[in-house]
């Protein structure tokens, strides 16, 4: 059985067809990531699967369970949490209260504790900064406390957004050897990105969305090598 089942999800803004079918598997301990060009449907799937813009066809499966008409609060305790496009952190707040607003819905302390000296190990600058305002740091370092506020809900499955979004290159480089090392202490990984020579570098398996719509799925290294791929989003 699958972590997560995505099947001919259909999803709306309004009138507005967003998704229009899309259907995608990620196995336990994966990292699977879904590129495409701005407005393709990348962040509304994410959206759809974490309950906040939900699905008005379709099923989505995680470990077994259907979530599609799930509340957001209780997608995240069964398991799934997400690090948004744009980090939206919250900017008057110190690095320490973000990421104990990730742990909100928890009430095993002690574990609070170890996973919050987790975070701070993954990310060692967020703890150099634990009592900083997060509005007065760079975008790369607020990206690392979305990110660690994310991991702070204990998720199985962490979905990530854009992770590479406005950030230098050299942190966005650091980033992505975290994300890496997060997947290799356990937690399966959804990722949605633009930058297409990062998520198949570090991705098993690769969705390609075009307009809504599933049009190409393959291991990553294989649509790495696919001469549309390179053209479309690789700067081939």
């Amino acid at each position: 059985m699958a972590m997560l089942e995505v099947s001919d999800i259909r999803t709306f803004y309004g009138n507005i067809e967003a998704l229009k079918g899309v259907s995608l598997v990620v196995q336990e301990g994966e990292i699977v990531t879904l590129i495409g060009s701005n407005g393709a449907g990348k962040s509304t799937t994410l959206r759809s699967i974490s309950g906040l813009s939900p699905p008005r066809e379709g099923s989505i499966r995680f470990e077994g369970s259907e979530i599609g008409e799930t509340a957001p609060q209780e997608i995240v305790q069964m398991g799934i949490s997400q690090s948004p496009e744009g980090r939206k952190c919250f900017q008057r707040m110190t690095v320490r209260e973000n990421l104990e607003l990730g742990a909100y819905l928890r009430r095993d302390t002690a574990q609070i504790q170890q996973d919050l000296a987790r975070v701070f190990d993954l990310f060692p600058r967020l703890e150099e900064r634990e009592r900083q305002k997060a509005g007065t740091m760079s975008g790369g370092e607020q990206q690392m406390l979305a990110i660690g506020r994310a991991l702070m809900a204990q998720p199985r499955l962490l979905l990530l957004d854009e992770p590479s979004m406005g950030i230098a290159p050299v942190l966005v480089e650091r980033i992505y050897e975290t994300i890496e090392e997060i997947n290799r202490q356990g937690t399966t990984i959804l990722l949605v990105e633009q930058n297409a020579n990062f998520a198949l570098g570090v991705s098993k398996r690769a969705y390609v969305l075009e307009t809504g719509k599933v049009a190409l799925t393959d291991d990553s290294a294989a649509l790495r090598d696919n001469p549309d791929v390179q053209k479309a989003y690789l700067g081939g």
